[in-house]
């Protein structure tokens, strides 16, 4: 894996343990906040533009989905316009959490960054965008297959 994949893929993982460290008692998994962050932005989603959204397939949206519901996160209705959909909304519980999940993912950003520059910090966000903007292209299906080249 190329240095700098590697690089993305340890920091996403390290993300997820400090979300579940500080979420802990809250019995969420850090994999789980993506998910609670996305619908209390958009309430009603259906499982699959949750899948689209957060750019996970649709059984990892089932599975976490469950798991959620079952612990009182989110609630799924069906679509009264389309009986094979669900509708997926969150909970009371879910709204109450936000302000701490949001202050849980801005400790980790400044944990990260905490000896860079503000100059710095900007310079990372927009580049990190314009990668994150291509990736998503890709999965979308923008430009581009797979090929390998000096940069992969």
């Amino acid at each position: 894996m190329h240095p700098f994949m590697q690089q993305i893929s340890i920091t996403y993982r390290c993300a997820m343990r400090f979300r579940e460290k500080e979420l802990a008692d809250t019995g969420l998994a850090g994999c789980q906040t993506p998910y609670l962050t996305a619908l209390c932005r958009r309430p009603g989603m259906t499982q699959e533009e949750l899948a689209r959204e957060l750019n996970v397939n649709k059984s990892s949206v089932t599975r976490q989905l469950a798991a959620l519901e079952e612990k009182g996160w989110v609630r799924r209705e069906g679509d009264p316009h389309d009986k094979r959909s669900l509708r997926v909304y969150p909970t009371q519980q879910t709204q109450e959490m936000m302000s701490r999940i949001f202050a849980c993912y801005g400790a980790w950003n400044a944990y990260l960054t905490k000896d860079f520059t503000e100059e710095e910090k900007a310079t990372l966000s927009r580049l990190m965008l314009r990668i994150a903007q291509r990736a998503d292209a890709y999965v979308k299906g923008g430009d581009g297959a797979c090929a390998p080249s000096d940069d992969t």
